[in-house]
């Protein structure tokens, strides 16, 4: 499945997600779980509206976000 990942960013790209699409549906990100760095990216654990939950990751090196449903 192909996931795309809209963000605030403010003094930085990538800062804070603000939606998951999927499928051509936008699923609204209305609560950050978790959020922690590493040397290779940012990670997100978040709620969406819908009530699904999923990891995301923004990889520094590639300046790309990785989809995962959890």
């Amino acid at each position: 499945m192909l996931y795309r990942v809209e963000c605030h960013s403010g003094y930085k790209y990538g800062q804070r997600p603000t939606a998951v699409l999927s499928n051509g549906e936008r699923h609204e990100i209305i609560e950050i779980i978790r959020e922690w760095k590493s040397p290779t990216g940012i990670f997100f654990q978040v709620l969406t509206a819908d009530d699904q939950a999923y990891e995301l990751k923004y990889k520094l090196d590639r300046d790309e976000w990785s989809v995962s449903v959890i």
